[in-house]
């Protein structure tokens, strides 16, 4: 830790912490505290979209897979591109449209209301999925944090997670949704400049591509799908590429689709959000790369810090205290959302549903400031056990039960005009089942567990739809409707 990189820092804390104090006073409601009011811009909605997606996993998760294993983990680098693209193309503009539509500020508040629920099951069932798995994927940014500032700051790293988290709860409970998406916006910026100049500078203290090549070749980065291990490769490849599956079930990235200002918004944002994405992989993909030339092995032996040992071998402290805050913004631009999604969850389809439905909005915006401190300190404990687990271990389990559960729901809600709340309730309790069964008798080493869960959830939706069709005929004018709106806005 040198003075320069301290006082970067230092600054970074206070524009965050000054956006939240910003936008304290403008979380008049429960609408405006969760979606912003449904008024983001094209670049605001776009950065914070892929910023809230992209967490410490991107910077350090994603890199240190390809420095430890090689290339062929670049597979879910293509995987993930694929789902951001097919995210926005076949999700965003319906989405946005029929939660409009429904008055749907949360996505199982949304559910219950597309599918006409009477019974209230999809919304907390919903509620409590987010609620296990977003838990789960708010301590993956922990822990990210906690590696951060016990390399940059030589703390412990328990004493290193509690600082983190104590920033990123803080702005959070302050300014709501509009405080995430602004810091997002300043934080998806400076991740891709960080992506795009290290790696750069890095290619060349390595040694150019001959100096890459011959550090690759003291690892296997070319896996062969001939022979005995093509069939294990085959299937490492395609849970790589599943990766992607998990964009149609992600709760903090759909509602950044669902807070849009409107539909010729959202088409910018998604030109903008697809650009940004691409770099941004590619510069992690390359720091995994060049960071095997670069380095024989990682200082300390932890693969997933070898961005963060390349920042201090190849910049000017000035310049690498600004490139540590890029990995602080990858893993502060996630949590913020999904602690946001959490808080959603226990008042929005909870607290307000089930627990007092004529609170007033102030004491309904409370009680999300609330639900925030609570699950932080839950994320919290999960980051402090468990030491010894990679980052991207633990988002994948998180990243895949969002992905299961909801995945295929979502598709369904938007393009299938009679599928019942029946039908749609059993898939998120197939696909979830399936998924936690899964990875609990160890077949997740063989294929990755959203495969297995997605596919049952989309299979359990189509059988039950053979015996119950959506007969409401509310909801099927609704349906017609939103098609009609959003083919009507693109022509």
């Amino acid at each position: 830790m040198t003075t320069p990189t301290l006082i970067t820092f230092v600054a970074y804390f206070i524009v965050l912490l000054g956006i939240g104090f910003y936008f304290y006073r403008r979380n008049e409601s429960i609408e405006e505290y969760l979606l912003g009011g449904r008024g983001m811009g094209a670049w605001v909605t776009a950065l914070s979209a892929q910023a809230s997606d992209m967490s410490g996993w991107l910077l350090m998760g994603l890199p240190g897979a390809i420095y430890l294993g090689g290339l062929a983990n670049a597979w879910i680098a293509i995987g993930l591109f694929v789902g951001t693209a097919l995210n926005w193309i076949l999700v965003s503009r319906r989405l946005r449209a029929y939660t409009q539509k429904t008055n749907s500020i949360t996505l199982p508040c949304f559910l219950e209301d597309r599918f006409a629920d009477p019974t209230g099951l999809l919304r907390i069932v919903g509620a409590f999925v987010i609620l296990i798995f977003f838990t789960i994927y708010a301590s993956s940014g922990l822990i990210a944090a906690g590696k951060l500032f016990e390399s940059s700051f030589g703390v412990s790293y328990q004493a290193a997670v509690l600082i983190g988290g104590a920033i990123i709860i803080l702005y959070t409970f302050l300014g709501g949704f509009l405080a995430v998406c602004w810091t997002d916006l300043f934080q998806g910026s400076l991740m891709v400049i960080a992506l795009v100049v290290v790696p750069a500078l890095a290619y060349t203290r390595a040694g150019g591509i001959a100096g890459i090549r011959d550090g690759t070749m003291l690892k296997d980065f070319a896996r062969s799908y001939s022979g005995p291990e093509g069939a294990t490769a085959l299937l490492a490849t395609v849970s790589a590429l599943a990766w992607g599956l998990g964009y149609f079930g992600q709760p903090h990235i759909l509602t950044r689709f669902m807070s849009a200002k409107s539909l010729a918004k959202l088409s910018r944002s998604m030109v903008i959000a697809i650009a940004w994405v691409f770099v941004s992989l590619a510069g992690a993909v390359a720091i995994g790369w060049i960071g095997v030339g670069l380095f024989k092995t990682v200082p300390g032996g932890d693969h997933e810090k070898v961005f963060i040992y390349m920042i201090a071998e190849v910049t000017h402290p000035w310049i690498g205290g600004i490139m540590l805050a890029a990995i602080l913004s990858a893993i502060m631009s996630t949590i913020d959302s999904q602690l946001l999604v959490l808080s959603s969850a226990m008042t929005e389809d909870f607290y307000q549903k089930v627990i007092k439905r004529d609170a007033a909005p102030r004491e309904v915006v409370l009680a999300g400031r609330v639900c925030v401190l609570l699950t932080s300190l839950v994320a919290l404990a999960l980051a402090l056990g468990v030491r010894g687990q990679t980052i991207l271990d633990v988002v994948a389990l998180a990243w895949a039960g969002l992905g299961a559960a909801f995945g295929p729901l979502v598709l369904f809600a938007l393009y299938s005009r009679r599928t019942s709340w029946q039908a749609a309730l059993a898939g998120m309790i197939t696909g979830t089942v399936v998924l936690v069964v899964w990875k609990q008798v160890g077949l997740s080493e063989r294929l990755y567990e959203i495969v297995p869960g997605f596919a049952a959830n989309y299979i359990a939706i189509l059988v039950t739809n053979r015996f119950v069709r959506q007969n409401d005929p509310t909801v099927l004018q609704q349906y017609d409707q939103v098609l009609t709106e959003v083919h009507g806005r693109m022509s």
